[in-house]
Formats: C-alpha cells, structure tokens, sequence
C-alpha cells in the first residue's frame, strides 16, 4: 500500500476510529478522546484531522522518518496514525484548529 493510500484511508472517520481501536494503546485511545472531547468533535473527526494536519504540516525530516518507520511496521496505517497524533500533540501544529 503506498502512503498516499494509507493517508487517503485515515482520513476517513470510520477508518480512523477503527484504526486506533485494533492498535490496542489504551494510552493512545484514552488520549485521542479526550482531545476530541476537549475539541467537540468525535474520536474519527479528530483522528481523520490529526493525519490531515500531519500531511500538510509535517517537515521533510520527519517525512523521511515516518518512510523508515513504515519499512519496518507490520501495521503502516497504525504507525502513520501514531506518529500523526505525536506530531500534533507536541504542539508542532498547535496554531492548527480541529474542523469536521
């Protein structure tokens, strides 16, 4: 599947909120919700917004980083979701607003 691909899917509510179910985090999961709580958006908006924010926000450094990290995933759709949701949450993208 090429990246392109995995981010069309996550950007999909649905497929969001059952990509953050199957990964297992309850970490993950308790955090994503209480972001889309604190945002006034369900999980799948916030995690669809998450991804969308980290394609059109994130360098070219951590672009060729999530490249290495996908080589080496079992899940590419988990890994890109999670490195989506740490990139927003470290305030890289903070001046970005959660929209539907």
């Amino acid at each position: 599947m090429l990246l392109g691909d995995i981010i069309a899917r996550l950007t999909d509510e649905t497929t969001a909120t059952q990509t953050i179910v199957d990964l297992g985090d309850l970490g993950l999961l308790a955090d994503m919700r209480k972001q889309a709580e604190d945002n006034g958006v369900s999980l799948g908006a916030y995690a669809a917004w998450t991804v969308r924010t980290y394609a059109d926000n994130a360098s070219s450094d951590e672009w060729t980083n999530l490249m290495g990290a996908l080589n080496r995933s079992d899940d590419p759709g988990a890994t890109c979701l999670q490195r989506a949701f740490g990139y927003v949450l470290t305030g890289i993208a903070e001046s970005a607003a959660v929209a539907d």
